[in-house]
């Protein structure tokens, strides 16, 4: 433990604290009401704060657990990339994912700005974030989908894909979070280390 909290001290942060927060909100209706991402207040000004505040819980059990095994097995060695490339790679990886989850969020306000009932919770648009910088670095990485693996880079083509299929079905899973996450990830990631492109593109044609 002390090892992740030297080496990942804002992983490690994001990822006790989400954790303890979601739990708490499970016992908790009014911080789970209050927590949770309400696109008609926020885009009239209220709740603004929704938007930090909705990735810091989560629906149940289940949706907690996916997101946290994903961040766990992601945020972690993303982190100890960034601090290898640069000084300044944990505050990077801080302004990454908090920068995600508030933009991820953005695209349901504006979708859903005039839907009182809708809400929205979780950390997904800032999970895809990580997963997809990740995939920079390592695009014939191995990711496993109900145990059965496939490289990176395609389960990041399918996961856009599903994402932009499932969102115009109006599913009442926020895929609009999934998609907007992972391309700010890849975003922000590029900005941080523009010679990323070049490795990735490098990667995979060395690959084939």
């Amino acid at each position: 433990m002390e090892q992740f909290i030297t080496q990942t001290p804002v992983a490690s942060i994001i990822f006790l604290f989400t954790i303890v927060t979601s739990l708490y909100a499970f016992s908790n209706p009014e911080v789970y009401g209050k927590f949770m991402l309400h696109p008609y207040s926020v885009s009239r000004g209220d709740r603004v704060y929704s938007l930090i505040t909705s990735g810091l819980i989560h629906k149940d059990w289940g949706h907690l657990f996916v997101n946290m095994l994903s961040f766990f097995f992601f945020a972690f060695p993303l982190e100890r990339t960034f601090v290898q490339f640069s000084s300044w790679g944990h505050i990077q990886f801080a302004v990454l994912y908090l920068v995600s989850l508030v933009l991820s969020d953005v695209s349901s306000v504006i979708r859903h700005k005039d839907h009182f009932w809708y809400n929205s919770l979780g950390a997904s648009g800032a999970v895809s974030a990580v997963v997809f910088s990740w995939i920079l670095f390592d695009p014939l990485g191995r990711i496993y989908v109900y145990f059965i693996p496939m490289p990176a880079v395609l389960f990041g083509v399918l996961y856009l894909a599903y994402s932009v299929y499932e969102s115009r079905r109006s599913s009442s899973i926020n895929h609009d979070a999934h998609f907007y996450g992972a391309l700010t990830g890849v975003l922000l990631t590029v900005i941080f280390y523009p010679d990323i492109v070049r490795h990735f593109l490098n990667t995979l044609t060395g690959g084939l």
